[in-house]
């Protein structure tokens, strides 16, 4: 396993510890703290936490480093973790057994829960698809969302990476308040495909 060198100088040397996790030199991967101290980082105590976090959403990418201009460039996660290394083809069910690997980590503001991984397969590569991304939902479809800071830098930044398919223009939606007599919750947001087909919601929470 590979270590690509590019979440701070003081890795290359022997370790760092970004988002809860270290990563030594040889790339080997630990964690440094608890799944109960980070989610009393949070503000979630022992005695109101339910079983289970959504930790994590990875992708297979055609082409990592564009991908990294969507959802780091125009999007504005942050990478933190960034590494070669060899499949088994089993356990996780893509490329060949043996096969090479890039694979990125990017977070949001929580040091826990809502990354996003990217992963590229880079030796021997994968075959393209025949047919273009479906540019339409079905059962089995896959909707993340975001939320962002400007909706409409965010919207026209994410439009502006290539192979990234805007499904409207920006807009404003209200839903229904959470429970009797709440105010509406108003979002000003886009819908996008990302360079692999991948449906992404972009939103910004509005007062």
């Amino acid at each position: 396993m590979k270590t690509i060198p590019v979440l701070a100088a003081a890795c290359a040397l022997s370790a760092c510890t970004v988002n809860n996790y270290t990563q030594a030199a040889d790339g080997s991967v630990a964690t440094s703290a608890s799944q109960a101290e980070l989610r009393a980082m949070d503000g979630v105590a022992a005695t109101d936490a339910i079983p289970t976090d959504v930790r994590r959403a990875t992708f297979i990418v055609r082409d990592l480093e564009r991908s990294l201009a969507f959802w780091q460039g125009a999007l504005g996660l942050e990478l933190n973790y960034d590494i070669e290394t060899q499949l088994s083809g089993v356990n996780l069910p893509v490329g060949e057994p043996g096969a090479e690997a890039r694979l990125v980590l990017l977070n949001g503001n929580d040091p826990y829960i809502g990354w996003i991984g990217l992963m590229q397969i880079t030796d021997p590569v994968l075959p393209e698809a025949a047919e273009p991304y479906p540019q339409r939902l079905s059962p089995g479809s896959t909707v993340i969302v975001l939320a962002v800071d400007d909706a409409e830098r965010r919207c026209a930044d994410a439009a502006a990476v290539e192979g990234a398919l805007m499904t409207g223009p920006t807009r404003l939606q209200v839903y229904p308040g959470r429970g009797e007599n709440a105010p509406d919750i108003r979002v000003r947001g886009c819908n996008v495909f990302d360079p692999d087909g991948i449906a992404v919601e972009i939103n910004q929470l509005l007062d």
